[in-house]
């Protein structure tokens, strides 16, 4: 299917900001290189997962573990620069860089504040980030 029906309620589209959310497909090159990563992601959780069920030691566990957060990490960077590439850029060429901006901001708010979210909401209400 190429086009997401998430976000669709009762016929009307999701909207954030007051701005409809247009959901489209990924570049075949950008879906095709999550689908390697999130491959080799699930193999070293199944792998995880069997490290606990064996009782192995603990600092074998935290290295697994940080290895897919980080294999996590590089697939949010793989989809969002692909987001950037396409939606953004077609949002901000049809005068729509406000809704951009809100759809960005609502992710990384989803992922609570950050020493850079910290840092910057200190320096507007006036205090020191240091």
């Amino acid at each position: 299917m190429p086009w997401s029906l998430r976000g669709v309620d009762r016929g009307r589209p999701f909207r954030i900001g007051g701005y409809p959310i247009k959901e489209g497909p990924m570049l075949p090159d950008t879906q095709s290189h999550a689908r390697r990563r999130l491959k080799i992601i699930a193999g070293q959780v199944e792998a995880l997962q069997k490290k606990v069920e064996e009782d192995r030691y603990c600092l074998d566990l935290l290295d697994l573990s940080l290895s897919v957060q980080r294999a996590l990490r590089s697939l949010d960077a793989l989809v969002l620069e692909g987001h950037l590439r396409t939606h953004v850029i077609e949002q901000v060429t049809n005068g729509e860089s406000e809704r951009a901006v809100q759809e960005l901001l609502r992710v990384y708010k989803i992922q609570g504040p950050t020493e850079s979210t910290t840092a910057i909401q200190m320096d507007q209400e006036g205090g020191d980030s240091a």
